[in-house]
């Protein structure tokens, strides 16, 4: 099984060194360290779906020869390449990755497939099953998203954010989202991402994080 990094471990403080110089937080950029942390050894390609205005591909870009990043926002995309000029390793399309008929993204392509954010606003066996036909025999996959409450357990855990999370606005100057970025509430609850999610991906590994997200990560075998 595939195993993420706790948030506030050893190497999500090691990750979190690349954040040092950006000019926002929110509760996705959080958890950008963890993403980053999962990368595998020898990764040549690296593609984050959904990649709004850049920033998590860039921070790719400084682990993976060659990182692609898709957002189906014309807006975001143009953000996408005016931020990452300087970074030579990295390209930015508009395109969505549950219809490849513009040919942009290869077939079993990638070594590193990345969605923070993103699965929500789309059907997520849908966008499971994209994701996995996209990544390379061997290559890993780490979705991070978002789930809505339904018991008094889910309502607890998400209460204990409020804290966590106010003082971490308050350590970053506040949280900020880009411009532009779409906003959608999840659909599904908490308990029914995590059945799909063991359900698509055997082996997987899932966790509910702190500030209202969850993470899991799959490993695609090499046969």
């Amino acid at each position: 099984m595939t195993k993420l990094p706790r948030t506030g471990g050893q190497g999500a403080d090691r990750a979190a060194s690349a954040h040092d110089a950006i000019a926002y937080w929110n509760h996705n950029v959080h958890y950008h360290p963890l993403v980053l942390h999962a990368v595998p050894p020898r990764c040549g390609s690296a593609l984050d779906i959904g990649c709004g205005e850049g920033l998590l591909a860039r921070e790719l870009a400084e682990r993976v020869p060659a990182v692609t990043g898709v957002d189906v926002s014309g807006e975001m995309i143009r953000l996408a390449r005016e931020r990452g000029t300087r970074v030579r390793n990295a390209t930015f399309a508009e395109a969505d990755f549950l219809d490849d008929a513009h040919g942009l993204l290869g077939e079993g392509k990638y070594d590193f497939v990345s969605a923070v954010a993103v699965v929500h606003h789309v059907e997520f066996s849908s966008a499971v099953q994209a994701m996995i036909r996209l990544l390379a025999p061997g290559g890993r996959l780490v979705i991070v998203g978002l789930a809505r409450e339904r018991t008094p357990l889910d309502w607890i855990v998400s209460g204990a954010g409020v804290p966590a999370a106010r003082l971490n606005a308050r350590r970053h100057g506040g949280k900020t989202d880009p411009a532009g970025m779409p906003v959608r509430m999840p659909a599904m609850t908490w308990a029914q991402v995590r059945r799909e999610a063991k359900r698509l991906l055997p082996g997987c590994s899932f966790r509910r994080h702190l500030l209202w997200r969850y993470s899991l990560a799959w490993d695609k075998p090499a046969g």
